[in-house]
């Protein structure tokens, strides 16, 4: 029957579908181009009225096949490309993205730039208006290759500046390349959403014509603003940027505040805490060990030397005062169940010891002072190091022999 012959016929094609993912996973593009001829062929019988989407599948699939296959090559991807443009103008800008960014990955700069070139001045009647963020982004990618353009530019005049080099024509094609640029990342970053590589950009063609409140403002919007998803990255250029030219540690620490709110694992981490250990108020400097301990809960963490280094300095400072040391033990409290196997093992203070002894040191003295003179990591390590006879060592060992009545106290 005829109702029988289309459950078949859309079973058929699903599986055949199965087969082109299952081919494409095992990275089988010769049998996933197989299969996606005869998906094709199917299609081509299918009187189906119902709307499957078959031009998106297609071009997604022979795409990435297309992208792999041994066989395949430029003039073929561009022709295929070029087919799948006239399959549905729903997705003609997206397509020509696509046809960008393959042009791009091949070094082929100039054509990718034509190929933009000619998406924005595509019109198709009402699509126009309902693809207004697809052009925007191709707008933008076309902003990506000025500035592209204008940093091959800037640096011949760098380059040359020296030896007296004076040609108007490079130094017009820059200022071309930086109106046209500026205009494009401009629009982008106005839309919410997370577009760091345009904001950086963008950001480097203000710094380098000395507008920086500008530059500021576009950095401040960008991290700060709600509509904007949370973004790591925008503080980190908004904190980079603020260093660069030498804004106050206030205004440093409350980049960082938020970074380290949001990725407390982030590598700026110990800038934050160095910062916060060198701050005369109180609540800095706790601040400070707090973040230092929250980085080491990441395994990234566990070998970092810098970030030992600032949590036995800073555990160091407070045993020897005996002031606060109710922070260390606030600290403490939601890690000693863990730590120890985490960070303090014999096998991890064998390891440590073999491979980097200044680590060793610097996890000892945390060790020792959080969990004792019994402690399996400092034991080990200080007894290897007094056996070398290394100075440090045996001073370490002292210290925390004399201090061990904080770690009862700490311990509760």
């Amino acid at each position: 029957s005829s109702h029988e012959y289309k459950l078949n016929f859309k079973k058929s094609k699903e599986v055949c579908l199965s087969y082109i993912q299952d081919a494409m996973l095992q990275k089988q593009w010769k049998r996933a181009a197989e299969f996606l001829t005869f998906y094709i062929e199917s299609l081509e019988k299918d009187f189906s009225t119902e709307y499957m989407g078959p031009s998106e599948i297609i071009w997604r699939i022979g795409t990435e096949i297309l992208c792999h296959h041994s066989h395949s090559s430029m003039k073929e991807f561009i022709s295929f490309i070029e087919q799948m443009k006239t399959l549905g103008v729903k997705r003609y800008l997206k397509v020509c993205l696509e046809h960008a960014f393959h042009l791009l990955c091949n070094g082929l700069i100039d054509e990718a730039y034509q190929n933009l070139s000619l998406a924005e001045s595509w019109r198709f009647g009402e699509q126009t208006a309902i693809q207004d963020k697809e052009m925007k982004l191709i707008q933008a990618y076309r902003g990506l290759l000025d500035y592209y353009s204008w940093c091959k530019q800037k640096n011949i005049m760098l380059e040359h500046g020296q030896d007296g080099f004076e040609d108007l024509s490079v130094e017009q094609e820059m200022h071309s390349c930086f109106r046209k640029a500026a205009v494009n990342l401009k629009e982008i970053i106005k839309i919410p959403g997370v577009w760091d590589l345009f904001v950086k950009c963008y950001v480097d063609l203000l710094e380098f014509y000395g507008d920086h409140n500008e530059a500021r403002q576009v950095l401040n919007e960008y991290a700060y603003n709600s509509k904007f998803p949370a973004n790591p990255n925008a503080h980190v250029y908004l904190y980079q940027f603020l260093k660069r030219h030498g804004e106050s540690k206030k205004s440093l620490i409350s980049a960082l505040k938020i970074l380290h709110d949001i990725v407390p694992s982030h590598e700026l981490m110990i800038d934050f805490n160095i910062m916060l250990q060198k701050s005369k108020k109180r609540k800095k400097r706790r601040l400070g060990l707090e973040v230092i301990f929250a980085a080491l809960d990441y395994a990234g963490w566990k070998e970092n030397v810098k970030a030992w280094s600032c949590l036995a300095r800073q555990v160091k400072q407070i045993v020897i005062s005996e002031k606060h040391l109710d922070w260390i033990k606030q600290e403490w409290n939601s890690r000693k169940d863990w730590w120890p196997a985490f960070h303090f093992s014999r096998y991890l203070a064998k390891r440590n010891w073999q491979e980097n002894e200044s680590l060793s040191y610097e996890k000892a003295l945390v060790a020792g002072i959080l969990l004792g003179k019994d402690c399996k990591y400092f034991k080990y390590v200080s007894h290897q190091g007094c056996k070398a006879q290394v100075k440090r060592f045996r001073i370490l060992k002292k210290f925390v022999t004399k201090h061990n009545p904080v770690y009862l106290r700490i311990s509760g």
